[in-house]
């Protein structure tokens, strides 16, 4: 691995964002990046985090249009409510604070505590729980569906609607709307390996896939022979399909889990696109690359969002962050 010791990834990770995007405020020590000129008056502050190991979720969706600040936790590890908290103190402008919350344990108990801390100092806050995955329920890191692609489209639309200078009470609604629309399904060619471990955190031989994993390394719903890229997309649309048959145009997400080449993810893009057309889905944009991964995992994940105009036109809004930058 390209470390120097586990016991300082998160650290030397941040050290190195901080050097590379000055209009963002990462503080090493507390673990908390945040947007330089934040808090935005009028604006509702976004707030969200999670275990490190998603890159660029969740750090590299702060900035304009995005999230306000984000919590990296240690390695597949939630942050501290003290991290919430403190991201919330800074973003707060006086209009409230959205926290957005992949469904894991430990995520969902911190925030919930951060949110008592944060309202006991005054700042308002909301929280939206993104549940997107279809592929399992109650798995080893949740109860109930887990967060997993859906978080982008979340936080990206959110964003934006906070920057026109919704109301708390209507960016939470949008952010809900969105994650109800969302639905997720992933597949992992190979399982991902943490730095504190060392080694693969789950066996799987060669020539063989796992359909329904999650961003932690933990398994899927069933292991198969492997499959062609067509076969996986069948696959993985149409349980998406199955669950959230689309009455509306759809956001498509195309995601790398880690380590598979945009070359793979493109071909596999054109298989999703394939299978859409053919159950008559119509794709309103599409987003191919490595946003929500998990390590050094090959594998790849499909996101579909059903978007009516409202959302489409905050999808498409101005946004400038690491990960995500158009129309500025």
């Amino acid at each position: 691995m390209l470390i120097n010791v586990p016991e300082t990834v998160v650290a030397d990770a941040l050290r190195g964002m901080a050097a590379a995007y000055p209009d963002l405020t990462v503080d090493v020590e507390n673990r908390v990046i945040v947007r330089r000129d934040a808090p935005v008056a009028g604006q509702v502050g976004l707030v969200s985090g999670g275990g490190s190991g998603h890159e660029p979720l969740h750090g590299g969706f702060v900035g304009p249009g995005m999230l306000s600040a984000a919590c990296p936790g240690e390695v597949f590890t939630s942050p501290v409510p003290d991290q919430m908290a403190r991201a919330a103190a800074a973003v707060d402008s006086g209009a409230g604070v959205l926290f957005i919350v992949k469904n894991y344990t430990g995520d969902v108990l911190n925030f919930d505590m951060a949110a008592e801390l944060a309202e006991d100092e005054g700042v308002q806050v909301a929280k939206v729980l993104v549940n997107d995955d279809v592929a399992v329920t109650d798995s080893l890191y949740t109860a109930g569906r887990r967060g997993t692609g859906g978080t982008l489209f979340v936080e990206k639309i959110a964003g934006a609607a906070a920057a026109e200078g919704r109301t708390l009470e209507r960016v939470e609604s949008i952010a809900r709307q969105v994650n109800e629309n969302s639905r997720s399904f992933g597949v992992a060619l190979s399982a991902c390996t943490t730095p504190a471990k060392g080694s693969p955190t789950f066996d799987l031989p060669d020539g063989e896939l796992e359909l329904g994993i999650g961003i932690h390394g933990e398994p899927g719903r069933e292991r198969r022979p492997m499959m062609t890229s067509g076969e996986i997309a069948d696959f993985a649309v149409n349980a998406i399909l199955e669950d959230m048959p689309p009455s509306s145009p759809v956001l498509v997400l195309v995601n790398g889990m880690g380590a598979t080449p945009l070359l793979e993810l493109f071909g596999f893009n054109a298989e999703v696109q394939r299978v859409l057309r053919e159950r008559g889905v119509a794709v309103a944009r599409t987003l191919v690359g490595n946003y929500v991964t998990s390590l050094d995992m090959a594998g790849t994940s499909v996101t579909l969002c059903q978007v009516d105009e409202e959302l489409l036109r905050l999808w498409d809004a101005p946004v400038r962050t690491p990960a995500l930058r158009w129309g500025m």
